[in-house]
């Protein structure tokens, strides 16, 4: 068995094409081996979106702006391991730092598409949505996990936003732990406002 193993990486590296074949299995097994399980850390390289939830599987809390939450079992929201409050003032307290890893509309287009379907909206326009990050990037959220994206209802600016730019402020001041305004941001972001001194 072991001398079947050597002639085959033999053979292997005589044919000139066993790096890139290792490679694109190292990257497949990469690819496979991701889920979508909570709490996640995820960094800027995750694959293509691909589907793992029926549609309609999802619920969003309400329609409307000023209230919606994502369904919490399909976007619990995901970290950027990246981001730390040890490093926040040499990351998301740069400016421009959030456009540096912010993912492609591609990227976010065909995941809103497969969201939708999966939020069940009746309404399947991807304009009727904004392709949100639950725990935004300016506050340490992943980039591109699913877990982390969701299709809010309405057009964007919307009421989430300024409170997450109230809490990016404070977090920046130093008046607001990093940890907290996450916490508070997916516990309710309505009124996640609160904690800010």
């Amino acid at each position: 068995m072991l001398r079947s193993i050597t002639a085959a990486i033999a053979a292997c590296l005589l044919l000139a094409g066993c790096n890139s074949t290792a490679s694109q299995v190292s990257s497949h097994r990469d690819k496979a081996g991701s889920s979508r399980s909570a709490g996640r850390p995820t960094d800027t390289a995750a694959p293509e979106p691909t589907s793992t939830l029926a549609p309609g599987s999802c619920h969003a809390s309400s329609l409307d702006p000023a209230t919606t939450h994502p369904d919490p079992h399909c976007t619990p929201g995901a970290f950027n391991p990246a981001v730390t409050q040890a490093n926040i003032h040499h990351t998301i307290c740069i400016s421009g730092y959030t456009k540096t890893i912010r993912p492609p509309v591609a990227y976010t287009d065909a995941l809103k598409r497969q969201q939708i379907r999966e939020y069940g909206y009746t309404d399947t326009s991807p304009r009727s949505y904004e392709e949100d990050h639950f725990i935004p990037l300016s506050l340490g959220g992943a980039p591109r996990d699913p877990q982390n994206l969701w299709p809010e209802p309405g057009a964007s600016p919307n009421p989430k936003d300024d409170i997450e730019f109230k809490l990016y402020k404070a977090v920046c001041a130093g008046t607001v732990t990093l940890a907290a305004a996450q916490k508070a941001i997916t516990t309710d972001w309505t009124t996640a406002g609160q904690i800010i001194h």
